[in-house]
């Protein structure tokens, strides 16, 4: 479909000197197979996004009030779901590739004000019961909220020579912290720690861990592999298992962790700016965190406007930095190791 535009001075653009108004096309003039094709969600979902974030998106003192915020819209989400600036993608809507920058920069911002409102557990004891069910009916495993794990996006080495993003494959990311429930929707999304950090060391300094270090949600846990500490409010696997019992703790484990690989493959695949396959992200670390989170906060949306988690493509994140022995993390938590004892012994035995 051929589509006129016009592409505008950069300058006017941005710092909306004069009268004039960006000539580009209507979504009511495109297909929804265009719009999946080109920015990656349907015409509802964008007319959602314009109303939920087109105050933030017009405010007079951003820099580039002159363009709308349908168009700085359309911009994010082709660079969020391309991973690249590049001028195909600002040319159909009529924008320089300058101009995208400063409206993704917009955009991101405006979905990261608006994290808490779509990334959250749940508030009330009925939701958390229907989480605590949900999970028990996919492998048997009770008292289980969410999910945990971390996952890792390949960032431009900062300015400052600042080893601490260095991760163990001797690459520049940031290390995420991310809980999921079973359908794939986030409840912590933690996208700040330095690549360098193990995820123990991540969870252990997370406004997570505190969280449920002060109690929140009692009589419940979450769920992570080896790579953490075993505490009363996360359960591990057992490292070596030896009786039945253990055995089957594991498979369900197992079989309930796999929720947030799944999650994160499907997150990787629908925003191709976070798997490495078009390069780092080409931020500050402070910037690349908001671009992480941002994309979390559309991946929820999404589920609430019933897009399916699994439906993308499966293809990976960026290869992780290898994970080292993590066997002297069993039981240094006497309390963690009764109940998860326990546990096996009622559910599992």
């Amino acid at each position: 479909m051929a589509i006129p535009i016009t592409v505008l001075d950069c300058d006017l653009l941005l710092y909306g000197r004069g009268h004039r108004t960006l000539d580009r096309f209507k979504l009511d003039d495109v297909t929804d197979e265009y719009l999946m094709s080109m920015y990656g969600f349907p015409r509802q979902f964008i007319y959602y996004l314009v109303e939920l974030l087109g105050a933030s998106l017009s405010r007079p003192t951003q820099r580039s009030r002159a363009i709308s915020p349908e168009t700085q819209i359309l911009a994010a989400l082709g660079f969020y779901t391309s991973g690249s600036f590049q001028t195909r993608m600002g040319d159909a809507i009529g924008i320089s590739q300058a101009s995208m920058s400063r409206c993704v920069a917009n955009v991101t911002e405006a979905l990261v004000e608006r994290a808490s409102q779509f990334i959250h557990f749940p508030a009330d004891e009925a939701s958390v019961q229907a989480l605590k069910d949900e999970f028990y009916g996919l492998a048997g495993m009770p008292g289980v909220i969410g999910v945990v794990d971390c996952i890792h996006v390949a960032i431009k080495a900062p300015n400052a020579e600042d080893l601490s993003y260095v991760n163990r494959k001797g690459l520049h990311s940031l290390n995420c912290l991310m809980v999921c429930d079973i359908r794939g929707a986030l409840m912590t999304v933690e996208t700040n720690w330095p690549g360098s950090l193990q995820d123990c060391a991540v969870l252990q300094q997370s406004s997570l861990s505190s969280q449920f270090e002060a109690g929140m949600h009692k009589d419940s846990w979450l769920l992570g592999d080896s790579s953490f500490f075993l505490r009363t409010w996360l359960m591990t696997p057992l490292h070596i298992p030896e009786t039945p019992a253990e055995y089957r703790y594991n498979m369900a484990h197992s079989a309930t962790h796999s929720v947030i690989e799944k999650t994160f493959r499907t997150l990787f695949s629908r925003f191709r700016c976070l798997d490495g396959s078009k390069g780092a992200l080409q931020y500050s670390p402070e910037k690349s965190s908001h671009i992480i989170l941002a994309c979390c906060v559309l991946h929820n949306i999404s589920l609430e406007h019933g897009m399916d988690v699994w439906s993308s493509p499966m293809t990976g994140p960026m290869e992780q930095p290898p994970e080292e022995e993590y066997e002297h993390m069993e039981s240094l938590d006497l309390e963690a190791d009764r109940i998860r004892q326990e546990l096996m012994l009622t559910h599992f035995s």
